[in-house]
């Protein structure tokens, strides 16, 4: 199924030279380009071979879903931009050293962009590193996470990770310790908890929670204890607690 998707024209490139344009210019920019199916064309061959050789996620998709997406004259081709750009993991990593609270926070599937947006605007609220995205099955940070991000998502570096369980893993290998918010009975209570810095925190799906394969990447699982009425918060909620019990946590070792 194709990604429903608003059409503000800040975050499409409609057409085949402006799609080949920003592939070749620009294609860290570029999320996801989608390519009609039933068309035989040159052009949309060379964009088909353009996002193969750099890298690019795309789409064969018909005509009629090209138009669900999109109303614009697209000549049988569409790019969904993220202006700010995606940006390598080891770049986010390397933001540790000057970050006020050395974290990355990656997330596990999260599809809903409000959440996305609000908790980007979380992490530039308590000084953390950036954020590691999976490119699959994750909000795109487009109109909705922008607004909830208020301006979050500029100031922000991202990275686009093709695996998160082995980015996971090549992260503990340069040095930081892992940390998976989860409901667990084995879990650490994330309030009583002294982390380790430089962290990861992964935050999962709405619904189902952080993968298992992901999960068994975590050095450690916490959870939130939740005594009140109340036994579930959203990933926007239970993640603004959890960066902020390691914000105060940081704050209490400098």
């Amino acid at each position: 199924m194709t990604d429903k998707t608003d059409q503000d024209q800040d975050f499409w490139t409609i057409g085949r030279k402006p799609v080949q344009e920003i592939l070749f210019a620009k294609p860290e920019q570029v999320d996801l380009v989608y390519i009609q199916n039933d068309v035989r064309s040159r052009a949309l061959e060379r964009i088909v071979d353009i996002c193969k050789s750099q890298k690019v996620r795309f789409r064969m998709v018909s005509a009629g879903e090209l138009q669900r997406i999109h109303s614009g004259n697209h000549q049988g081709a569409l790019a969904r931009i993220f202006q700010p750009g995606f940006t390598n993991m080891g770049a986010v990593l390397e933001q540790v050293t000057k970050a006020p609270l050395p974290l990355v926070l990656a997330l596990d599937q999260v599809q809903d962009p409000g959440n996305l947006g609000t908790l980007a605007r979380t992490m530039v609220a308590l000084g953390g590193a950036g954020m590691i995205l999976p490119k699959n099955r994750t909000a795109f940070p487009g109109t909705v996470a922008a607004k909830a991000g208020a301006g979050a998502l500029n100031k922000l570096p991202i990275a686009h990770v093709t695996n998160l369980a082995r980015s996971l893993d090549y992260c503990r290998e340069q040095g930081f310790t892992v940390y998976g918010c989860a409901v667990d009975a084995e879990g650490e209570n994330m309030f009583r908890m002294i982390p380790a810095y430089p962290s990861i925190l992964v935050l999962g799906n709405e619904d189902k929670g952080i993968r298992p394969n992901v999960l068994k990447r975590c050095d450690h699982k916490i959870f939130i204890p939740m005594p009140g009425i109340m036994q579930s918060l959203n990933v926007a909620q239970a993640g603004a607690i959890a960066l902020g019990m390691f914000a105060k946590t940081r704050d209490e070792m400098a």
